[in-house]
């Protein structure tokens, strides 16, 4: 089913009508009116899969998306538009212009901590390039990824776009197949298992992955703001986000207070009992939830530390200082643990951060700008912020992605559609004349061409 699925879509690529850019807004237009029809069932879908709170949901997915048609729509044309470029003198006289054309039929598979909006933004982005897709949904999160298939079957031709629905089985079958491009978002171990079948084809990919963010606070931050401000990026989805704070690095004359200042924001924002508030997530499954749980063996939790199995909750949790080699410190976190660990000069920052591979997020609580130019300047990370957490992901005009070991790629906003979209060079030579430069019998054109060069 699924070489038929993939034969379907290429022929279907070949007849152009994904091609023309009214097409392309026609059924964008169609997938925005669908939406917002079915907003209320996304919610109540994102809430039977983890619990996640109504305001979360609109807040992180749905507004999300919608914005993403909206901008797409006004911005379509020109995106899409050949850019004219200056030419070279050494191709005088000639018309230089870049064409965006799609890449043809393209894989998307998203995760399952954001299931909708990481879904349906890249598929956006790629239906605006004019591509054909096939879109793998998480598994994970079977009330959300049911219901793309829904939205997906009313809009869209099948030879169009496709939702397959299904396991690791399904993906290592698609991951078989041979696409014109891939977007994958989710884990950096999963993100190698298709990094390696798109070598086979030598299919182009964006690999948006994860990694552990490290979150500096140093002696000059204002404790209250930046503790309010921790636990909202932190605790937003129950911490399963890529770009989440994974641990902090906090300057030791600030760490007592600082856990009190979090602890009062826990409560203000959960209550003393976060699981009864309607405000916090769960964890999405049981293997999630014994990992995480896991992680707090033998760890001195200054703040929460409870869980129940029954109803895959973990509190928001704050750890005191864990050894680098114990299991909260091995690998990205992806729950509400957060551990603190204290620092007393720069150095012992440069030796703790350079420990791990390079995140996709930094960031940095300070009022001294010169200390937050030399952690960004020292380190590479996919991206950050001063003074607050995870906010440089809602605007499109920054690329979000990460580098080295927590992505390949970046998309978002006109980078999405670029993303999707193969860039081709043509230049239009004039015939009005002709420049015997180049061509042989060379004779004493050497020491011209190069002091020519050298003005180029």
């Amino acid at each position: 089913m699924i070489s038929e699925t993939l034969q379907s879509q290429k022929n279907y690529f070949q007849t152009g009508e994904t091609k023309s850019i009214a097409y392309r807004k026609k059924i964008l237009k169609a997938l925005k009116t669908e939406l917002l029809l079915r907003e209320d069932d996304i919610v109540a879908a994102l809430k039977k899969d983890f619990n996640k709170p109504a305001f979360e949901s609109v807040l992180s997915e749905t507004a999300v998306v919608i914005s993403e048609i909206e901008l797409t729509l006004k911005k379509l044309s020109g995106w899409a538009k050949p850019k004219r470029v200056f030419p070279s003198l050494l191709n005088f006289p000639s018309t230089d212009k870049i064409y965006s054309e799609p890449y043809g039929t393209v894989l998307i598979i998203a995760p399952w901590n954001y299931p909708y909006q990481l879904a349906l933004a890249p598929l956006i982005a790629a239906i605006a390039a004019g591509n054909t897709i096939v879109l793998k949904p998480s598994e994970l999160t079977p009330n959300t990824s049911s219901l793309i298939n829904s939205i997906v079957t009313t809009v869209f031709k099948p030879e169009h776009v496709r939702v397959i629905e299904g396991g690791v089985d399904v993906s290592q079958t698609l991951l078989a197949q041979r696409w014109d491009y891939i977007f994958f978002t989710g884990s950096v171990a999963v993100g190698k298992i298709v990094a390696k079948a798109a070598a086979e084809h030598l299919t182009p990919t964006t690999l948006e992955l994860g990694g552990k963010n490290p979150c500096i606070i140093d002696d000059t931050a204002p404790i209250g703001l930046t503790a309010k401000r921790i636990v909202w990026g932190k605790f937003l989805n129950a911490g399963q986000t890529c770009i989440a704070p994974d641990y902090i690095l906090i300057h030791h004359t600030k760490k007592e207070a600082f856990y009190t200042a979090l602890k009062n924001e826990i409560d203000k924002a959960y209550s003393p009992n976060p699981q009864q508030s309607d405000d916090y997530a769960r964890i999405v499954n049981t293997k999630n939830f014994e990992r995480l749980q896991a992680m707090l063996t033998n760890e001195n939790c200054v703040i929460g530390g409870d869980t129940c199995s029954e109803h895959l909750y973990i509190s928001p949790t704050v750890i005191d200082e864990p050894d680098l080699d114990s299991e909260v410190m091995k690998d990205e976190i992806f729950g509400p643990i957060l551990p603190v660990i204290s620092y007393s000069n720069t150095s012992e920052l440069e030796s703790i951060i350079l420990k791990y591979e390079k995140p996709l997020s930094l960031y940095v609580f300070t009022k001294s700008t010169a200390f937050y130019k030399k952690i960004i300047n020292t380190f590479s990370f996919g991206g950050g912020v001063i003074n607050d957490t995870i906010i440089h992901f809602i605007n499109h005009r920054l690329p979000f992605g990460g580098v080295g070991n927590s992505g390949i790629g970046a998309y978002h906003g006109k980078l999405s559609f670029d993303t999707f979209s193969h860039q081709k060079a043509i230049v239009k030579k004039g015939n009005w004349l002709d420049l015997p430069l180049r061509y042989a019998p060379y004779n004493n054109k050497l020491g011209f061409i190069k002091q020519v060069l050298k003005w180029l």
